[in-house]
């Protein structure tokens, strides 16, 4: 298998992890590292075993070096934007952390540039994809075993960490919004959930200012996504919680439903009911009641993990590299991708124009109509 040279951008908290998951894969060959701080940059780069002359001083000696075909972006939110359009134009594949765009503006060009250079291979991050818990729920819903789903509220509360050099989390003008920051792992989570069966068509948002710690753009929102089929879906999130992690998630069909708790113990975080329970609530972490009440079968493995923490380290992230190398080596696309998972973005902007007019906003956008109401807010 050939080895896919990569210029990879941003060595803190989270692109640390996944350079070292990079580099523990012989089918990649880090071309150089573009990391502002350079005590930084070098630091990682020699805890990970890879020359220090591989940090750059400049972005643009990733985009322009012909050894470089993907590039990696884990910078500051508000890079993403602008460094996925450079890199596309320069004919790189991109691998981008959530956001894809602080500005509706550069999220329109990367979807374009995508759909209009269909061998660039992109994707955003939106990890908990990758989770297997959300993987079985996601192939229980389209298995049908809660019938038709009706109703699904997914949270994403997370006191995301805003200490020494993450402090530029607090600014608007790099963080961007707080949908962008971390909401959108429970939207995307509720889209993926309802694809098999129904699309988005219409957004009404509202949102809170800062009660906790001085984020300039707001912290809570409340997402309510009308489903083509008349099924309602309810994101409630805050990046700014002070009652810790919670990925809460209530799934109502019309024949069973499903409740993930984030918050309480192992055993109890899990329960659904089904045609297959007798309509009955069973714990599939808890294999001694699941005996006891004749449900031994639907025990779940020991190993399966779920979405319990918003802690980088505790990510699928080995999967979602080897699902974006993967999608390189064979040329093909990611559901992902800019234009695959722009659904979720949409969702986003659409989140602030609700929250701005107080209407619900149809989808999908009105690109024209989104970048006039953009450009108007500054």
């Amino acid at each position: 298998m050939n080895r896919i040279g990569v210029g990879f951008v941003g060595a803190g908290w989270m692109g640390s992890v996944q350079l070292r998951r990079l580099s523990e894969r012989p089918d990649v060959c880090i071309v150089g590292l573009f990391e502002p701080n350079v005590e930084r940059g070098v630091g990682v780069l020699t805890e990970l075993g890879l020359p220090a002359e591989l940090l750059v001083r400049d972005y643009q000696q990733l985009v322009e070096n012909p050894d470089v075909e993907a590039i990696w972006l884990v910078s500051p939110n508000s890079h993403h934007g602008p460094q996925a359009v450079a890199a596309m134009k320069a004919g790189k594949h991109v691998f981008c952390e959530k956001p894809p765009a602080t500005t509706f503006t550069d999220f329109a060009r990367e979807v374009e540039l995508e759909r209009a250079n269909s061998h660039l291979i992109t994707f955003v991050d939106y990890i908990l994809y990758f989770d297997p818990m959300e993987q079985k729920l996601r192939r229980m819903a389209a298995e049908g075993e809660f019938g038709r789903l009706t109703q699904v509220q997914i949270n994403y509360r997370h006191p995301i960490n805003i200490s020494g050099d993450k402090r530029w989390k607090l600014s608007r003008s790099i963080m961007g919004d707080a949908i962008g920051m971390g909401i959108n792992h429970g939207v995307s989570v509720l889209v993926h959930l309802l694809a098999h069966q129904t699309a988005p068509v219409g957004v009404y948002a509202t949102s809170l200012p800062a009660q906790v710690r001085s984020f300039e753009a707001d912290p809570i929102w409340n997402i309510q996504i009308r489903f083509e089929d008349g099924a309602c879906g309810l994101c409630l999130g805050n990046i700014d919680s002070g009652n810790g992690y919670d990925a809460y998630h209530n799934v109502r069909g019309t024949n069973g439903g499903f409740v993930f708790d984030s918050q309480t113990d192992q055993p109890r975080k899990v329960r659904y009911y089904s045609p297959a329970t007798g309509d009955r609530w069973v714990y599939p972490l808890d294999a001694p009641r699941c005996r006891s009440e004749g449900f031994g079968q639907l025990t779940w493995p020991e190993n399966i993990t779920t979405p319990d923490s918003g802690n980088v380290v505790e990510h699928q992230t080995t999967q979602c590299v080897a699902h974006f190398l993967e999608c390189v080596h064979a040329g093909r696309p990611s559901p992902l991708s800019f234009a695959n998972s722009a659904i979720i973005g949409e969702i986003g902007w659409a989140a602030q124009m609700s929250a701005a007019t107080r209407k619900e906003i149809p989808l999908p956008l009105d690109v024209d109509a989104a970048r006039e109401f953009f450009t108007a807010r500054g």
